[in-house]
């Protein structure tokens, strides 16, 4: 793995033919008759063993290990892509990672609708025993971690960097917590820092390690469509949190849903297509308790869309002055039924 030229492909390619120690104990001239180019003999040749000793540390520490494709926690369900990481470094239960998953991604830069989304399906999923796999990343994937340990169910977090190290760095906390009850796994061995490359070969295993993919609020250009992509060329269920069509964060979803992701509005969808469909899953989306309401605010949220809704439109239709919708506006808003939208507008979230 060390070994400079030697990617996936090749790494899965050369243990075809030969175990480790046999390629190791090769001549230069049968090392570069297998392909290798001639840094990589060499380093084969001649291994810079204080990388391999700083391994060995990181792996001598409790709750660290390495998991190669012939160990028996390696997941059967990420041997089935094309080109599974020859070795996953594990933090915490490698158990974990065979279990029933459920990999949840979207937006680095959420609404709080797309969080609390992200949040409660998670939450809903770990309740019925799916393990919540993302990628730890900033807005959706921290919300879905997040969920699963409020449900007090498992979450596997997949790196793209060394499991020495967290990114982003403000996740420390969220990090730690999730090593205590579930797992960090990585094919990148420690000491490997944030490369915007790394992301997408990280995204391939979220994919391949879950039985379906939920995809929360993602741009056109999301990064959460390839991992959707590779999802439905590894043969995975995808699902997607349809919205508004005024929307930036919700054209990914809805691309997916044209392309044949199936819709869903709450955890039963995804039960259902899984054929673990169970009563007693609450629905995602309760319905709001319209009597905290007085008949005058219920009627003002009736007129406030999913979609932004300005507020010279309320005014118009509710025929209330300015200054009484804008009271009722900050009242629904810190009861959690409307958020402001840019421009002065506002939409509904529950």
């Amino acid at each position: 793995m060390r070994t400079p030229g030697v990617g996936c492909r090749t790494f899965l390619r050369l243990l075809e033919t030969h175990s480790p120690a046999q390629l190791f104990s090769e001549s230069a001239s049968a090392l570069s008759a297998l392909g290798l180019k001639n840094d990589s003999v060499q380093a084969i040749r001649s291994p810079d063993w204080s990388l391999i000793d700083y391994d060995l540390d990181w792996l001598s520490q409790p709750n660290n290990r390495a998991i190669t494709l012939n160990d028996s926690n390696y997941p059967a369900q990420l041997k089935e892509i094309s080109d599974p990481p020859p070795i996953l470094f594990v933090r915490g239960n490698p158990e974990l990672l065979s279990q029933p998953q459920i990999a949840i991604v979207g937006s680095r830069n959420p609404s709080s609708s797309g969080l609390e989304i992200a949040f409660n399906f998670a939450k809903s999923l770990s309740q019925c025993g799916f393990t919540i796999t993302s990628g730890l990343a900033l807005g959706i994937d921290a919300a879905s971690h997040q969920g699963a340990l409020k449900a007090n169910g498992y979450t596997l977090a997949v790196a793209g960097t060394g499991l020495d190290r967290v990114y982003p760095a403000r996740h420390k906390d969220l990090a730690t917590e999730i090593v205590n009850t579930g797992a960090m796994i990585s094919e990148f061995p420690p000491g490997t820092t944030a490369k915007a490359n790394h992301f997408p070969r990280r995204n391939r295993i979220i994919s391949g390690l879950c039985q379906g993919l939920l995809v929360v609020e993602a741009a056109k250009q999301s990064g959460s469509l390839i991992t959707a992509r590779m999802a439905l060329e590894q043969n995975r269920e995808v699902f997607a949190v349809p919205g508004s069509i005024y929307n930036p964060l919700a054209r990914g979803c809805n691309a997916l849903i044209r392309e044949g992701a199936k819709l869903v509005e709450t955890s039963q969808d995804i039960l259902e297509e899984l054929n673990q469909y169970n009563q007693q899953v609450d629905n995602l989306m309760p319905l709001t308790m319209q009597s905290t309401l007085d008949l005058e605010q219920q009627t003002l949220l009736n007129l406030v869309q999913f979609s932004p809704t300005s507020v010279d439109t309320l005014v118009e239709n509710a025929n209330v002055s300015v200054e009484v919708i804008s009271s009722m506006l900050l009242i629904l808003e810190l009861q959690g039924y409307i958020e402001a939208t840019a421009g002065g507008y506002y939409s509904r979230i529950k």
